[in-house]
């Protein structure tokens, strides 16, 4: 069935382009040209509407197996269809965690009628302990080509560079959330004049800093394949530049709340702000965004972390780290859209997402399209999520998913 899509204005990485109508065919979008024979059975008045490729996100979560209440498989596959994500990367912190080929097969299983695409990270250590290896070549046999230990930095030298090793054998890829747990030792918020005023153990930039530039080293060292995710800091920013500009096969996200929050927003102690990497101060983000427009940075990602009321209603100290991040993607992206142009953020999670998985096409056989100005209430009734821990969650946002195509599916939001 073929779907006229009228007046949609599409964003590529340059530019966002005159209105111009589309047509999908069923399996792929091509513009509409005089003579197509297409049997048109709907048509979408798209005035007012953007569109982009479909959107990757590099890290989120489910809580199944072993915590469904927060995030079951089935939820989170509706989360991502609503947010308008066609590919996501789904990080291994789970109970147990996803480091045989049984975790492989469940996840498979669950996931094979969702709409988006979903790609497994394993666990590179038993148990995302950082010590023990898992059976990485056994893993890739299941098609598993994205390793990391998710929620935990590999900070043993000796396990990255072997794990580094280890994925050059069938060009794996290794995604890191790269610090130094014992400079994060307790830590709560970022180490700066917020924490030092509310009396709050802080984290301070050195904690990636020297983290960045270890591993860095080690890549220089045994080569293979580095992914930084969800850097935060100034020095991250410059120590990842350099390695770039040196030809080391290293690549960079951030995640879309950093850009939005800063430390002084937890003067409140409102535990849903309360992330890993927390927020930081204003030269960071200012690093970070040069670092979005130079291509220092190669992805945005969602970090979508699900937490139950439990984990968050508690004293700050107390509650564990996490936000939601993907259906409020877009009002975040619309919050910061006169900062930072619709062309870079599309690039950074279309393109740059699928660069660092080797997936790059330039086929349109995927689609996003939203209303950028639509106001909606991000509540009970509209989450799609088991959970709740967003700062947003009760009050009007703007910017709205209306239509995602992957392929053969087509679904209205």
């Amino acid at each position: 069935m073929a779907v006229l899509l009228q007046a949609l204005r599409l964003i590529d990485p340059q530019r966002i382009n005159p209105p111009k109508n589309y047509i999908y065919t069923g399996d792929q979008i091509v513009a509409e040209k005089a003579g197509s024979d297409f049997s048109v059975k709907e048509t979408i008045d798209c005035s007012g509407f953007l569109a982009s490729k479909g959107w990757v996100d590099l890290r989120c979560m489910s809580g199944e197996p072993g915590e469904e209440y927060k995030e079951s498989m089935e939820s989170l596959g509706e989360v991502l269809q609503s947010s308008g994500f066609v590919k996501a990367v789904l990080m291994p912190n789970t109970h147990p965690a996803v480091q045989t080929r049984n975790e492989v097969q469940f996840l498979k299983s669950k996931s094979a009628n969702w709409f988006s695409d979903l790609i497994i990270q394993a666990a590179a250590t038993k148990d995302t302990k950082g010590e023990d290896f898992t059976d990485i070549l056994d893993l890739n046999q299941e098609g598993v080509f994205v390793f990391g230990d998710g929620l935990n930095p590999i900070s043993n030298p000796d396990r990255l560079m072997k794990i580094l090793q280890y994925l050059q054998k069938f060009n794996g890829i290794l995604f890191d959330q790269t610090y130094e747990p014992l400079l994060a030792l307790f830590g709560q918020i970022h180490e700066g004049f917020t924490s030092t005023r509310i009396g709050m153990k802080g984290i301070p930039n050195l904690a990636e800093d020297i983290a960045i530039h270890k591993n860095l080293e080690i890549l220089r060292y045994s080569g293979g394949r580095l992914h930084f995710q969800t850097i935060s800091t100034k020095g991250a920013v410059e120590e990842i530049r350099q390695a770039k500009k040196e030809g080391l096969q290293v690549t960079a996200d951030i995640s879309l709340y950093q850009l939005v929050f800063s430390d002084e927003d937890m003067m409140g102690f409102d535990t849903n702000l309360k992330v890993m990497p927390p927020f930081r101060g204003k030269e960071d983000r200012e690093a970070l965004i040069e670092g979005l427009k130079d291509g220092t940075i190669d992805a945005i990602v969602s970090n979508h972390q699900p937490q139950d009321l439990d984990a968050k209603h508690m004293e700050f100290d107390l509650s564990l780290f996490g936000m939601l991040g993907l259906q409020t993607f877009l009002p975040a992206m619309v919050k910061l859209a006169e900062e930072i142009s619709w062309p870079l953020f599309i690039s950074k999670i279309t393109d740059g997402p699928n660069a660092v998985l080797g997936q790059q096409s330039d086929k349109l056989e995927n689609l996003t399209i939203f209303d950028p100005e639509e106001n909606w209430v991000f509540d009970k009734k509209s989450n799609r999520s088991l959970s709740s821990n967003s700062p947003w969650h009760n009050t009007e946002l703007t910017g709205k998913v209306k239509f995602v195509i992957n392929k053969n599916k087509f679904v209205k939001i």
